[in-house]
């Protein structure tokens, strides 16, 4: 595992502390279920938008094979 250090504010650090009390967990284990939870929620949204590739027919051959390319190019 890797140390991080991060700031909280201390109202967030009470509720947090309160929390891994009552679950009986480090504030560790609580910080790091908490975040591999909330990545996992992002990687499901991530994944839920881009469905749509690969749909219709645009007549070019390599859109597959272009479509980070051509993603970022219009986010960017």
């Amino acid at each position: 595992m890797k140390r991080i250090t991060f700031f909280l504010d201390e109202a967030l650090d009470h509720e947090l502390r309160a929390v891994a009390r009552r679950k009986g967990v480090s504030v560790s284990a609580l910080v790091r279920e908490s975040i591999s939870r909330y990545l996992t929620e992002q990687k499901r949204g991530h994944t839920f938008a881009l469905r749509f590739l690969g749909q219709g027919h645009s007549g070019q051959k390599n859109i597959a094979e272009r479509h980070e390319e051509l993603l970022w190019r219009i986010r960017v």
